[in-house]
């Protein structure tokens, strides 16, 4: 029987689009400065301080405390965010194994591919385990996982007509690195 409940960290690590290259970057080069990880992850001044923010929100981040300059922060992970960095590493390796660019994830992306690859084949499925989720965000997840080429919708013909939700092999292999 598939899990009634998702997996609470892997809901935090979706809760930004960043969250997941930012925490893999940082274990990768144990810490680093704004600017190198401005740099080396391609994303706007805004963006990376609202997600460092957000890691920051987390416990998972905080400024090297007596390192550098206040101006030139240099960035680590706590105890707390080193585990969440483990899992966003691995999320983040097969992520780049099947080809999909970092950030390119929505922020119920992981949680419906990991869904699905738990069991859960139906939206009504996906909908409960999922439950802050609005129904249009799991549509439009799934629309884009779908044009993405991890998950694939089979129309079943029937009074209603029902569709199931599948992974493809790609989405096999970052489901793999979802529910570790």
């Amino acid at each position: 029987m598939p899990s009634s409940a998702p997996d609470p960290l892997l809901l935090q690590l979706g809760s930004h689009r960043w969250l997941v290259p930012l925490l893999a970057d940082l274990a990768a080069h144990r810490g680093a400065r704004f600017v190198e990880l401005l740099h080396r992850l391609e994303l706007s001044r805004d963006s990376l301080t609202r997600t460092l923010n957000a890691a920051a929100a987390q416990g998972w981040v905080q400024r090297n405390p007596g390192h550098g300059h206040p101006l030139r922060p240099e960035y680590i992970l706590t105890e707390a965010g080193k585990a969440a960095a483990a899992r966003a590493a691995t999320i983040a390796a097969a992520q780049g194994a099947i080809g999909l660019p970092r950030g390119a994830t929505t922020r119920w992306s992981l949680p419906l591919v990991a869904g699905i690859g738990a069991g859960h084949d139906r939206f009504n499925a996906l909908s409960r385990l999922l439950t802050p989720a609005t129904p249009r965000a799991l549509s439009q997840g799934l629309a884009a996982l779908s044009e993405q080429g991890l998950v694939r919708r089979e129309v079943i013909d029937m009074r209603p007509p029902t569709s199931l939700y599948g992974l493809t092999g790609k989405g096999r292999v970052l489901a793999e690195a979802c529910l570790i």
